[in-house]
């Protein structure tokens, strides 16, 4: 069925609208279901310094039109389009979340309301991002694989920053981060600095996974230089960010500090080196 939008004369297809839509829900609950089941992020929810909530959740909104422009509920023909699905995906992430934590018993009619209110939107960030994601993570339509669009080098670095925080999420709350970065001399630091821009560099370019890049035409240091070591920046950025964003580095000096960027951004850099092939 597909109904056509006289504005821009482009054909709105409302079966792979509501396809779509399921498979959000469905990302929503995949992506966000590990967070929603860690007591770190209870706790968040209530102690998490509101400043920085509400940062975070301004910085969602243009993400998750980002990633609507790059992965939608269905192929779309505007930022308009993008920004109707980036908000789409932000209400399933808040139903989803409530729905959830009720259903845990993480939210009851005596919950207070800052508590409340904090669970519901702490969670629904990484919801919102999950809706969004299921459409490329439960698989698409045959023919949307040919509709994709081109991938320029900034938007290369864009979904290298989605694939980190893909995993950081997850990550960044939890009190092993600080505890392994407590364990590690700086020489682990160096070697996981080290295995972190190797694991990169062969995750996306020199094993041929899909969507993965070749070397064929292209030098391994050229891609080293453009894309893996950008990316590794990149992952440490948005791992400095979680952490910072989480109360993880409260009252830390720079070492430590710099160690637990260290230790988050190994998963954050194949995060980002693994975002072509499972976003």
């Amino acid at each position: 069925m597909e109904d056509v939008d006289e504005a821009r004369g482009a054909p709105f297809h409302t079966t792979a609208f509501v396809t779509g839509l399921g498979r959000g829900i469905a990302g929503a609950l995949l992506f966000a279901l590990p967070m929603q089941m860690t007591m770190e992020m209870w706790d968040l929810g209530f102690a998490m310094d509101r400043f920085r909530l509400a940062l975070l959740l301004v910085i969602t909104v243009p993400l998750l039109v980002g990633i609507a422009h790059r992965i939608g509920f269905e192929k779309t023909f505007s930022w308009r389009e993008d920004i109707r699905d980036a908000m789409i995906a932000y209400a399933i992430g808040i139903l989803a979340s409530a729905m959830i934590l009720t259903l845990f018993k993480l939210l009851t009619p005596e919950t207070a309301e800052q508590d409340f209110l904090g669970k519901i939107a702490l969670q629904a960030v990484a919801a919102g991002i999950g809706a969004l994601l299921g459409r490329s993570q439960l698989g698409t339509d045959p023919d949307d694989a040919e509709d994709e669009p081109d991938s320029g080098y900034g938007a290369e670095l864009f979904m290298m920053a989605v694939g980190a925080l893909f995993l950081n999420l997850n990550m960044a709350p939890t009190e092993e981060m600080i505890l392994i970065s407590y364990k590690m001399t700086p020489w682990h630091a160096l070697a996981t600095i080290a295995l972190s821009i190797l694991v990169m560099h062969a995750f996306v370019y020199a094993v041929s996974f899909k969507g993965g890049h070749e070397l064929e035409d292209t030098p391994g240091w050229h891609a080293l230089i453009r894309f893996t070591l950008p990316g590794y920046v990149i992952a440490l950025l948005v791992s400095l960010y979680c952490l910072w964003s989480f109360g993880r580095l409260d009252g830390s000096g720079s070492m430590p500090a710099l160690m637990s960027t260290i230790v988050l951004g190994f998963p954050g850099a194949i995060g980002a080196a693994a975002a072509r092939l499972i976003l």
